[in-house]
Parts: C-alpha cells; sequence; structure tokens
C-alpha cells in the first residue's frame, strides 16, 4: 500500500505509543498510537485505523481511518476512509468521504476555504439567516 511507504510517512507513532502535546514534522507522520494535542505540519498526517486521536490539526493532507476528535484544516486534502470515526470541524481544499465514514460536524471546502484561514465554526457565517414573518 503506498501510504506505508517510509519515504512518504517517515515519522511513525506506533500502536503501543501515547503523545500528549504539541507536534511539528516536515514530512509526514502516520500515527498507529493515541496522539492528545496539536499538529501543525505542510506534509501528511495519517490517522491509522487503529489510532485514536484528540487534537487540532493544521496539514498539508490528513487521511482517517481511525478515530478522531478535533477540528482538522489542510491545504491540500482530507480523506476520511470508510472507517473512520470524526467529530469535529473541516477545512479543505478537496473532502473525500468514502462509504460508511462516520462524520459529525461542519465543512468548509473549496479552493477558497483554506484561503480564509480559519475553520469552519470560527468563521462568521456569510450572511444571517433569513427571519420567517
Amino acid at each position: 500500500m503506498a501510504d506505508t511507504n517510509p519515504q512518504e510517512y517517515p515519522t511513525i507513532l506506533g500502536p503501543d505509543a501515547a503523545f500528549k502535546g504539541e507536534m511539528t514534522f516536515e514530512k509526514g507522520m502516520r500515527l498507529q498510537g493515541r496522539f492528545e494535542g496539536k499538529i501543525n505540519t505542510q506534509g501528511r498526517l495519517h490517522v491509522a485505523k487503529e489510532a485514536k486521536m484528540g487534537a487540532d490539526v493544521e496539514a498539508g493532507s490528513i487521511i482517517v481511518e481511525g478515530e478522531v476528535e478535533g477540528n482538522l484544516a489542510a491545504s491540500d486534502r482530507i480523506e476520511l476512509k470508510s472507517s473512520a470515526r470524526y467529530k469535529g470541524d473541516l477545512t479543505a481544499s478537496k473532502l473525500v468521504v468514502e462509504e460508511g465514514a462516520a462524520f459529525v460536524g461542519h465543512v468548509s471546502v473549496g479552493p477558497d476555504a483554506t484561503k480564509l484561514g480559519k475553520p469552519a465554526a470560527q468563521r462568521p457565517a456569510v450572511a444571517p439567516p433569513i427571519a420567517k414573518p
């Protein structure tokens, strides 16, 4: 599988590891254990099927197969695989959601979404709701 190529994900947090705090890396990381905190990278983040993450993430691209709670922002794309369980708000240029994925939250997708620089929940509404008479 291309997603497990060591060159794409030179940093790995293994299945028996738990990390709490802020993390930065340049290329890519595969999370197989538990992570809580914040991640900031221009690279790729792959949350494996067995992983659990409670974090706010800003990344180049994100693939979710496991459990994630927190806001995700990707300058390129976010993929929610069929095994993904995600709760939070996401912002990305492109979004791929496979059948079977569970998602609860708000979405901002498209080329303009990432230019605004804030996750969907932090941006003001474009227009106020129309009041019914």
